[in-house]
């Protein structure tokens, strides 16, 4: 019976998109392939031969439920032994049980959950940590702050409610008014080679030399918020410096300081933080564990904090808000003017209350006021709330602040009219192991064929060995992998494991574009597979995220249908493209920001899809983010797409290679690189 709702399973993950009841029946077979298991092992009335037999049969459902996940690797989640089992998969499970004659135990008595636990009780303090603490035992703790911090005694704004008239003065700011704090004029910073930045980010990164360090910086999606954190920690020293971030984009800004502060060391932390390295010069954390470590990193002494994607902190009783405005409090009372910078896209002028909880965290009010600086500000205008030009001023004080705001629009002239941003995410749990164990398992084959192949040319002919790595030998070898790869469709091979990647980065993908969806509005998603695209619909829909979608099955009527939805219906904030089906031949300018899930293997691929929004017609600079597997074969695969991103130029002089070619040296020159970097590894350079 088993085998047999197996076999129904099967057959729907053959048609996607795969529906949750297919998904329940997936789990509850393979609970009950786990449990049969046991149950056999134990039964001492089971002769070897029964118990064999037996076996062998619950072994033939298992190698079911293994090809089926290996051909939707979604599905591997549910075989986790912390996966959540849903009142329905209960039920499906008795359903099957029953018909299978076998005893449903009674399903125990619902207990109401406990009650939480207090956080300190969560709480971890990594043991680098402790090292570091016990490396400076007699450093005492900075509170110069407290002598330094302003404190303003209101006077003619006493006994005023003044929080509510500040968020009401943005709303009431006349069209067009711009938030943004003068900046000064850009000053001469050191970069590391190749880096520049534009003149938009040089004037943050010249306020921050100058003195100011309070930053609500809310530029829109690249525009390189990033760099200008970065680069102001370094002009101010403000380090070690903590970064908070979301987990999708945790791994984009360790790669960032690598490559705008490439002498200050970044640490990433993950879980418990077992591995984080608390020397490093940079901390990042995700918004998801701060929890576990607010209590040490309130205490390290750090001399700036960061905060990506802020709006995250907007709901003050959030757990996720408290955290870190507990950090943010710990710092402004033990050190004298640290770094703080909120980094956000979402504009300012839309519910501003959001941005309660920011302004507490950059210091400028608390519960009930505002605080320093700001107050100060506030008495300077000599006006209360009851007169007439109070918004007017009020707005403009907070401005001042710290408060940055700009548009592609506005800068247009600073950015190129076309760029694709690299987006390096981390493929974490079962499904990263999985993949990046295939890929060793892949260039260890190779290795393999190598030693193999000079073993037999040096046999009775010392003379042929070569010194270190043959590359002519590699490149033979890797064009054999690639071509056994093209003639099979199973196994791990060079093709099979992209596809495995694109699979794992579809939910990091769609969660990146449901932010920047947040941000900018309208977002085209492009992805090669149906189950990707099928991955970020479900997400979109879990998100509240309303989207059109641009398929090869569909018909034109459904599809001229979809594309007026999402150029016309300003609800519709994303479309899911097919690459292929949508790559060519459609104009979706509507949006200046695209989402690549998974890569292509040629440039003129990627290109195309691109000038689906970089057209004539075009307003605003065009950034497509492309999500890259940190770690994997898929970032060779982007740096080799780069490197060939000349052939279609060339191609317009008659010198070009043909597309199919393009494709294949990326793919012969992806195993290349894979098979070269594990003969190094093994000791051959």
């Amino acid at each position: 019976m088993l085998a047999e709702v197996a076999g129904e399973v099967e057959r729907a993950v053959q048609r996607p998109p795969i529906r949750p009841s297919t998904r329940t029946k997936f789990q509850v077979v393979a609970l009950l392939v786990r449990e049969e298991r046991a149950r056999t092992m134990a039964d001492a009335s089971l002769g070897p031969s029964r118990r064999g037999e037996q076996l062998k049969r619950l072994d033939g459902v298992a190698t079911m439920l293994a090809r089926i996940a290996a051909r939707d690797t979604s599905l591997l989640h549910l075989l986790d032994d912390d996966a959540r089992v849903s009142d329905g998969a209960r039920a499906y499970k008795a359903q099957l049980m029953r018909a299978g004659g076998l005893e449903v135990p009674d399903e125990p008595e619902p207990t109401p959950p406990p009650a939480p636990a207090p956080t300190v009780e969560k709480r971890v303090i990594p043991q680098s940590v402790l090292s570091h603490q016990l490396s400076n035992p007699f450093l005492a703790p900075d509170y110069s702050a407290a002598a330094q911090r302003i404190a303003v005694k209101p006077r003619r704004l006493a006994g005023w409610e003044l929080l509510e008239p500040l968020f009401r003065s943005f709303e009431e700011a006349s069209a067009g008014a711009p938030a943004c704090m003068p900046l000064p004029e850009p000053r001469f910073v050191p970069l590391p080679p190749g880096r520049q930045l534009m003149p938009h980010q040089a004037g943050v990164v010249a306020a921050a030399a100058g003195g100011h360090r309070t930053f609500l910086l809310a530029d829109e999606p690249g525009l390189g918020k990033t760099a200008q954190a970065l680069v102001a920690a370094q002009v101010t020293n403000s380090y070690p410096l903590l970064v908070v971030v979301p987990n999708v984009v945790k791994t984009n800004w360790a790669h960032e300081v690598g490559m705008w502060t490439p002498l200050r060391r970044a640490t990433v932390v993950h879980g418990d933080g077992d591995t984080v390295d608390a020397f490093a010069d940079v901390v990042i954390v995700n918004y998801e564990i701060l929890d576990r470590h607010v209590g040490w990193m309130g205490d390290f002494g750090f001399r700036g904090m960061i905060v990506d994607e802020a709006h995250f902190i907007k709901n003050k009783g959030s757990q996720r808000s408290q955290n870190v405005l507990a950090v943010s409090q710990r710092i402004r009372e033990r050190i004298a003017r640290p770094l703080l910078m909120a980094l956000t896209g979402t504009p300012l002028i839309n519910d501003i209350e959001d941005f309660r909880a920011i302004w507490q965290f950059l210091g400028w009010i608390d519960d009930t006021k505002p605080l320093g600086s700001l107050m100060a500000a506030l008495e300077e205008t000599e006006l209360t709330p009851a007169d007439r030009g109070f918004s007017s001023a009020a707005r403009t004080a907070v401005i001042e602040q710290g408060i940055v705001r700009r548009r592609k629009v506005d800068v247009v002239a600073d950015i190129p009219a076309r760029r694709v941003a690299d987006l390096p995410v981390e493929l974490d749990g079962a499904i990263g192991r999985s993949i990046r164990a295939a890929e060793a398992a892949l260039a260890q084959r190779m290795v393999a064929h190598y030693r193999s192949a000079v073993a037999a040319r040096t046999v009775g002919h010392p003379a042929r060995a070569v010194d270190g790595i043959d590359l002519e030998l590699v490149r033979r070898v890797a064009a054999a992998e690639l071509k056994d790869s093209s003639e099979r469709s199973t196994g791990d091979n060079v093709f099979t494991m992209v596809r495995r990647i694109g699979q794992a980065k579809a939910g990091l993908a769609a969660d990146y574009t449901a932010q920047l969806a947040r941000n900018v509005g309208k977002v085209v998603f492009f992805a090669k597979h149906i189950d990707v695209m099928d991955q970020a619909e479900q997400t979109f829909a879990d998100r509240g995220i309303k989207y059109a979608s641009i398929r090869g099955e569909q018909t034109p009527r459904v599809r001229a249908r979809n594309i007026k939805a999402f150029t016309e219906d300003p609800e519709v904030q994303v479309v899911v493209c097919s690459l292929t089906a949508a790559g060519v031949g459609i104009n979706l300018q509507v949006a200046s920001n695209m989402v690549l899930a998974e890569l292509s293997w040629t440039d003129a691929e990627q290109t195309q899809a691109i000038d689906r929004i970089h057209r004539i017609g075009q307003s605003e600079p065009v950034t497509a983010w492309r999500i890259i597997a940190a770690q994997t074969i898929d970032a060779k695969i982007a740096e080799l797409i780069d490197q060939k991103s000349g052939l279609a130029a060339r191609a317009l002089d008659g010198a070009g290679e043909q597309e199919g070619s393009a494709s294949a040296d990326v793919q012969l020159e992806a195993l290349v690189s894979l098979l070269t970097d594990a003969l190094k590894a093994d000791g051959l350079a």
